[in-house]
């Protein structure tokens, strides 16, 4: 037994001897110096052969060639040497991108954004937005109009200045813009195509992409004037408990719970706006400027950091991500925000618009009636009439 295993042992030495002995150089000059079929069945036989004679086989390296060159490096008649300098690691790659993207030419590891892109984020998408709109169309047949319940007075309070609904529209009205041009991109494909066709398709989301890159600075511009001008009156108390403890009174007549100048209902929508509104424009951010703001590497170390991730079952969140892979989950984080901020949007314009009497006043003129005042922000009302009546004969008080 021990003979036959130290026969084996010399046995094994020896083949192993065999395979990394270096093969003799074949005779290449009938291939003009590419590889032969002795060069072939080497590396079949895994043997260690000279390489040299690819690995420098790169055309002409120089950038001023002309780009005409047969067989060169840049292009021409064959690219064979740009992905023999690829095979071996010896390609310019420069392009006007920074970092390291420009190095990672094919990303298959994608195709698990392209799959949740094409699965659940549209679905998610179409029931958030769906079931919003049907709950809302829901609370106004069994709810209708919220009317003013007492006697209207005749008589305005200055309820937001020309500033105040400046800095309102303008997020307003970018976020609309935003919001349809978003998904022309994600729902385009499925919906115009079928439709009206591919060339119509290709005009319209080339059209929203514009849109969409350049109306996201007046989002990004609004959202940065309504925190400052509404940050400090939109701080939770005692009196946001008062008025969720009823609804807010939108679920039965005549109930008006006190409030000041924002009640719960509306710091709701401020603080989302805020929040989700912020961490929609730095993805976005990110998104407009490729590879060069990633971000969720180091969230999801900080994330695996509090043990949230490992707690709720997600496991320990991957810390080391390719460029092309930040890009990603960046588009999906953006969407999936933006879909919950539209949803609470639907529900805000519903209720400013149609849902209220006398609500859309407060940012069209940017006055509105006493009496509707007295009844959603009775607070607020006691506070303007108090610096009226201390304010000098003429003057006008400051909100």
């Amino acid at each position: 037994m021990i003979r036959a295993f130290f026969a084996t042992m010399l046995f094994s030495l020896f083949a192993i001897s065999a395979v990394a002995q270096e093969a003799p150089a074949p005779d290449r000059t009938a291939t003009g110096g590419a590889q032969t079929l002795e060069d072939i069945m080497a590396r079949q036989q895994q043997l260690q052969i000279d390489d040299s004679f690819r690995s420098e086989a790169l055309g002409n390296p120089d950038a001023a060639a002309p780009l005409t060159d047969d067989l060169g490096a840049r292009g021409g008649l064959s690219d064979s040497e740009l992905w023999r300098g690829l095979r071996f690691d010896a390609a310019d790659v420069t392009t006007q991108a920074r970092g390291d993207a420009p190095a990672v030419l094919i990303q298959d590891s994608g195709m698990w954004w392209y799959e949740f892109r094409q699965g659940p984020l549209m679905t998610f998408g179409a029931y958030i937005l769906l079931g919003t709109l049907g709950l809302l169309v829901l609370f106004f047949v069994l709810r209708g109009r919220i009317r003013i319940d007492g006697e209207k007075t005749g008589r305005t309070i200055t309820r937001f200045k020309a500033i105040e609904r400046f800095g309102h529209w303008l997020m307003a009205g970018s976020f609309i813009l935003l919001g349809i041009t978003g998904l022309i991109t994600l729902f385009g494909r499925k919906v115009i195509i079928p439709t009206f066709g591919h060339e119509s398709f290709a005009t319209i989301a080339l059209a929203s992409k514009w849109i969409h890159n350049n109306v996201s600075w007046a989002f990004m511009l609004g959202l940065i004037m309504i925190f400052f001008m509404w940050v400090l009156e939109n701080i939770p108390n005692r009196t946001d408990l008062r008025w969720i403890a009823v609804g807010g009174g939108l679920f039965k007549k005549g109930v008006h719970p006190p409030a000041k100048k924002f009640n719960a209902g509306q710091k709701v929508i401020f603080w989302s706006c805020i929040i989700l509104g912020g961490s929609i424009s730095a993805s976005g951010l990110s998104l407009l400027f490729p590879f060069e703001l990633p971000m969720f590497a180091k969230t999801f170390a900080a994330l695996n950091a509090t043990g949230i991730p490992q707690f709720i079952g997600f496991g320990v969140l991957p810390t080391e991500l390719t460029p092309h892979a930040e890009m990603q989950y960046a588009q999906l984080w953006h969407a999936l925000v933006s879909f919950v901020l539209m949803a609470i949007i639907i529900a805000h314009i519903y209720i400013g618009s149609v849902g209220m009497e006398g609500a859309y006043d407060a940012m069209g003129t940017g006055e509105v009636e006493e009496q509707w005042a007295r009844e959603h922000h009775s607070l607020w009302v006691e506070e303007v009439k108090a610096k009226e009546a201390q304010a000098p004969t003429g003057a006008t008080p400051a909100e």
